[in-house]
């Protein structure tokens, strides 16, 4: 019954199912945005940054480098993602230390990428305006993690 939610009819003493956008297409049991769905998000979020920071002539010259961290970045974590659902299906052919590592490891490895992003990013953004930074600040807000929380959705992208 995952990703449906339950509504009491107001006549009936059994409740209903209302199905959420996008229910029918995804196969029983899976859950979250597909490997296609991830990396058209991706290029959404690159294309809405770089349209909506309206670039001087000389600034376009700066993003190709901040476009290509952020891509690697995307790709990290859609590979980490895979990673963890092959590890979710047999819990128990890992054990607990082993899973602190890799967790650990994941950890750097996002680490390292968001470094190579900030400093991809360092001479286009000494370049912005206030009203551009504005807008990057408002444009990336969605692309930091934040923490999961029981009943929200969560996003590992």
């Amino acid at each position: 019954m995952a990703g449906t939610a339950l509504a009491q009819a107001p006549d009936a003493a059994r409740p209903i199912q209302v199905a959420h956008a996008g229910d029918a297409a995804k196969p029983e049991g899976r859950r979250g945005a597909s490997e296609e769905d991830a990396q058209a998000f991706a290029d959404a979020r690159v294309a809405a940054l770089h349209a909506g920071l309206k670039l001087t002539p000389d600034q376009e010259k700066l993003w190709p480098p901040v476009e290509g961290a952020m891509r690697n970045l995307a790709t990290l974590r859609r590979d980490q993602r895979a990673a963890r659902r092959g590890r979710d299906r047999d819990p128990a052919a890992e054990n607990a230390p082993d899973a602190i590592r890799a967790r650990a490891d994941a950890m750097s490895a996002r680490a390292d990428a968001l470094r190579k992003l900030a400093d991809a990013s360092q001479p286009l953004y000494a370049t912005l305006d206030p009203a551009q930074k504005q807008r990057a600040a408002m444009l990336t807000r969605p692309m930091r993690p934040h923490p999961h929380h029981h009943g929200r959705h969560r996003r590992d992208d």
